[in-house]
């Protein structure tokens, strides 16, 4: 019996094509060529496409089909996404940690329909919200009474034998996602909540089991290589019961086609640029995998197919919705502002976003700014004369957090300094505002990597027994991405969207210099 399985992952909202791929060139492969890739529509033609030609398909996402969107879905509360999935016809999403942005009873919503309470770009097409037609899955993730947020896994038939597809979220979520949308959750170890699952899927029959997990791993090569495969997958699939013939990952924006402990596994990057065309066939004797049969390819979602018209239609109508707040200019840039960092770990970009942070902070006495990276999601290319639109704002701070004015002492910002390398193989360096500097050791061990003598705010060095009060957004603020000292900050007091304080820092100045970057220092 052969199944086709089509898979994509970290689509994070991207119903228009977010640009330009670089690709290996068909006439010589050792060069590359970019290409416009992408688009919903153009994705769902496509699954359509191999879904004619194989009765049995099943279309899966491995999580963060939603969360930081640009803002024709964002603005709408990702509810364009899910319509489009389900007009493509996706079977499966296990949820990433983005989907858990805005709280577990925001994310139950996308699952069950309804409008949010209180917004007003809520249910914007007919005036209503009806869910999503597919199946949330999320094995490791348990509620207070020992149940599962949603369904652990799906059993879907093919001919009489069956196939479980067990979907989960990665365990680190509680340290990347703000802590009050997952109060009262536990996030389980991933291999080990599959391997309590196969008795019982065992006994319902099921000898052949696909894992689509939001975690992931890295490789050097090209989209179908597995050069120097690392990361927390390899772990996680070398754990896994032998039933699980299949991996299927996400979360590291990689693209890769590997076989690990004897495993398929593949990630097919990020932003619907990518999707990966699984086959495998089973055994109608043993129920499981025919040996040697999983077969797997990323591929191109590439423009030159007609798109599905249905899934444009939906598009433009929330292109048309969003058109005067996406391409209103909010100020003029002098150049272009990009995430891409230094050797200290600092951009133009996060400079400018740490400082529009501080402005916004002053009235409640801020004296620095700190910004995690992980919040900074695009590029800023001004158009001609040096434009910037609400749209470019909002894609690079697309969560919606707000601004906190707090106290630590000279000792704590220290403290949050040396906790960016809280994880030493994935630091986070903090963008800072601008009269904030520092510098750090290349070479020192984590906890000891920052010169406290070398903090200064305005050329005066801090003093660890004083009180600054200091400006970060509501994610940092309660301890995301493992900034925990900042839990500990006195005298707190809430601020505007991240978004506005970008925004009123673009209106109030005729023009935004490209900042030298110099802030942090690097020393061997």
């Amino acid at each position: 019996m052969a199944v086709k399985l089509i898979a994509f992952n970290d689509f994070h909202g991207n119903l228009e094509s977010p640009g330009m791929l670089t690709v290996p060139d068909p006439a010589n492969p050792g060069k590359t060529i970019k290409v416009n890739a992408g688009g919903v529509d153009y994705l769902a033609a496509w699954v359509k496409s191999l879904r004619d030609k194989s009765p049995n398909t099943v279309v899966v996402s491995a999580g963060d089909l939603i969360g930081a969107s640009p803002l024709v879905s964002g603005l709408f509360h990702d509810e364009p996404t899910i319509e489009a999935m389900n007009l493509l016809g996706l079977d499966i999403n296990a949820v990433g940690n983005h989907e858990f942005d805005d709280g577990q009873a925001e994310l139950l919503r996308m699952q069950n329909g309804g409008c949010k309470p209180g917004s007003a770009t809520t249910c914007q097409n007919g005036g209503k919200f009806v869910g999503a037609k597919f199946k949330f899955l999320a094995a490791n993730v348990q509620k207070p009474d020992g149940g599962t947020l949603f369904p652990a896994y799906e059993i879907k038939k093919y001919g009489n034998i069956p196939v479980a597809f067990i979907g989960m979220t990665l365990k680190g979520t509680p340290e990347i996602v703000s802590p009050t949308g997952l109060q009262g959750l536990n996030f389980k170890d991933e291999a080990d909540t599959v391997n309590q699952l196969i008795p019982k899927l065992k006994q319902q029959g099921v000898a052949a089991v696909v894992v689509v997990v939001h975690e992931g791993g890295y490789q050097s090569g090209s989209f179908n290589d597995c050069n120097g495969v690392s990361g927390p997958i390899v772990d996680i699939v070398g754990k896994l019961d032998k039933a699980v013939g299949l991996v299927v990952t996400g979360h590291t924006h990689q693209a890769y086609n590997c076989v690990i402990d004897g495993r398929r596994v593949t990630s097919a990057k990020n932003y619907g640029q990518l999707f990966t065309e699984i086959d495998f066939k089973l055994d109608p004797a043993t129920k499981g995998f025919v040996p040697g049969s999983i077969q797997a390819a990323n591929r191109l979602v590439g423009q030159d197919i007609a798109p599905r018209a249905e899934v444009t239609s939906l598009i433009k109508i929330y292109q048309s919705l969003v058109a005067s707040i996406a391409n209103r200019v909010v100020g003029q840039a002098a150049g272009a502002l990009t995430r891409g960092v230094n050797a200290a770990g600092e951009s133009t970009l996060g400079d400018v976003i740490a400082d529009s942070q501080l402005a916004a902070g002053r009235e409640q006495g801020a004296v620095a700014a700190f910004m995690n990276p992980g919040g900074i999601r695009a590029d800023i290319a001004p158009a001609a004369g040096g434009g910037v639109s609400y749209q470019q704002i909002y894609t690079v701070q697309p969560f919606g957090n707000t601004m906190m004015t707090m106290t630590l002492t000279g000792q704590q910002i220290d403290q949050l300094l040396e906790q960016q390398w809280s994880n030493p193989t994935q630091p986070k360096i903090l963008q800072v505002s601008a009269g904030f500097s520092y510098e750090w050791s290349q070479s020192a061990p984590a906890g000891n990597k920052v010169d406290i003598s070398s903090i200064k705010i305005n050329g005066v060095a801090i003093d660890p027994q004083a009180a600054y009060r200091v400006q970060v957004n509501n994610f940092i603020a309660g301890g995301g991405d493992g900034f925990t000292v900042l839990t500990k900050g006195g005298n707190r007091v809430g601020g505007v969207v991240d978004v506005n304080a970008l925004e009123d820092y673009f209106q109030t100045r005729p023009m935004v210099a490209v900042p030298q970057l110099n802030r942090i220092i690097q020393r061997p």
